[in-house]
């Protein structure tokens, strides 16, 4: 039988090997702005020189509470980001303005690196999401004026203002400083070059000129 001493090296080993590997979830210094031109490839941004750094660098006049005009589907998203705000390279954190035209929406989509929290500001919002397979299940809620919902990261979700005579507005903060966003639909129908109708009409189980028609709309993105 190993002695209490081994076992607790064995133990340490453990410890200090899982430390090794894990990822470190937290800024190692106190920011890293991100310096746009620089020719090193990171994940993400590398580092500006903190002697170039001013409050500049955390800052935009971004003019969130002024209202958005809204496309064909009714929403506009106005996402504040590192690409907008340098400073949030490495945090972790980005926010958006949500503009809902009335019956408007902002159509299913995902998030792949972000888990999104959603303030209403005006107006009725229904949301929902669904979780992965195979159960697919929906959690929906109609939100009023000063609700809020998570939605978790990667997951299909949607808003839509059921409301055919007020618009609506709302606020999303998400778990990235550059969450990204999928359109199903777009992503599926307006793919560049389009994947096999073939391929598709087989998926959606329709008839492949129901597919052809589909890839022949203008999928517009509501992203801005």
């Amino acid at each position: 039988m190993a002695s209490p001493s081994i076992c607790l090296l064995a133990a340490l080993l453990a410890l200090v090997a899982w430390q090794a590997i894990a990822s470190d979830p937290s800024p190692l210094q106190d920011f890293c702005v991100a310096d746009m031109h620089s020719p090193v490839l990171v994940n993400g941004f590398a580092c500006l020189d903190p002697k170039y750094v001013n409050a500049d660098h955390f800052f935009k006049a971004a003019m969130l509470d002024t209202p958005r005009k809204t496309n064909k589907i009714g929403s506009n998203v106005t996402l504040v980001n590192v690409m907008q705000i340098p400073g949030l390279n490495t945090l972790g954190i980005s926010i958006a303005r949500i503009d809902y035209a009335p019956l408007g929406q902002n159509p299913p989509h995902t998030h792949p690196r972000a888990t999104e929290i959603l303030t209403v500001l005006e107006g009725t919002l229904y949301v929902g999401f669904v979780t992965s397979n195979p159960n697919n299940t929906l959690f929906s809620k109609v939100l009023n004026k000063g609700d809020v919902f998570v939605f978790p990261q990667g997951l299909i979700h949607f808003q839509f203002n059921p409301n055919p005579h007020q618009p609506a507005v709302a606020i999303a903060a998400l778990s990235s400083q550059n969450p990204g966003a999928i359109t199903i639909a777009n992503a599926v129908f307006g793919s560049k070059p389009p994947i096999s109708d073939i391929v598709l009409a087989k998926a959606f189980q329709v008839e492949k000129g129901t597919i052809d028609w589909l890839q022949a709309q203008f999928w517009e993105n509501n992203h801005y």
